[in-house]
């Protein structure tokens, strides 16, 4: 199940305003059911995590990760509103590759709108925590010559890297389009350039 912030109502909000999660999946599948049978909308609770590096401490009691994580808890029920669900599916789309849905075929058929339901979950709660930096090792351990000239200590960048486009069997489009190249790059740098600061702030 794949999803995205928006919202339908004000289209250009971004995060600092008021956002639904839109979640895509299939029509018969279990979660998908429940939402169909609650009026009052799922209990919802929703996680992700991103990992940025990997701290070495002294110890390892003192090991640890540079990461993002948020939880979002909230209610969910299906989009019946055939225009915000086609909005929802466009957002879902560029969400995974930025200007995806006007380069494929669309809009979606009659059988894949039936068999794909949108759950739009109204968030009633969240949370989130960073962490970054290095290591934050105790007083007893940083006072031991013969720890810390023995021990390296640091952070191992970690970021999530896109490769180079393999073209399907069916493929008939000769030359890689230009935007599938230019999401990439871009994503790719923003991704190393966050693990890089993020292992080298205090």
């Amino acid at each position: 199940m794949i999803g995205q912030m928006g919202s339908f109502t004000y289209p250009s909000a971004d995060l600092d305003d008021t956002l639904d999660c839109y979640l895509h999946g299939y029509v018969s599948s279990r979660i998908m059911r429940l939402a169909q049978e609650n009026e009052e909308g799922l209990p919802m609770c929703i996680a992700a995590t991103k990992c940025d590096g990997l701290v070495l401490s002294l110890t390892p009691f003192s090991h640890s990760y540079n990461y993002r994580s948020a939880v979002l808890f909230g209610y969910a029920a299906p989009v019946d509103n055939a225009e915000e669900k086609l909005w929802a599916m466009e957002l879902i789309t560029n969400a995974v590759v930025s200007g995806r849905w006007q380069e494929s075929r669309t809009p979606p058929d009659g059988a894949e709108l039936a068999s794909t339901t949108i759950l739009k979950v109204r968030i009633a709660s969240g949370s989130g925590k960073i962490r970054d930096g290095g290591p934050h090792d105790d007083k007893k351990d940083l006072g031991r010559s013969d720890v810390v000239e023995r021990v390296w200590t640091g952070v191992v960048p970690i970021w999530e890297t896109m490769g180079e486009p393999i073209a399907s069997s069916n493929n008939r489009v000769s030359d890689r389009p230009e935007y599938i190249h230019a999401f990439a790059d871009r994503v790719n740098k923003k991704n190393e350039s966050y693990a890089q600061k993020a292992a080298r702030d205090p």
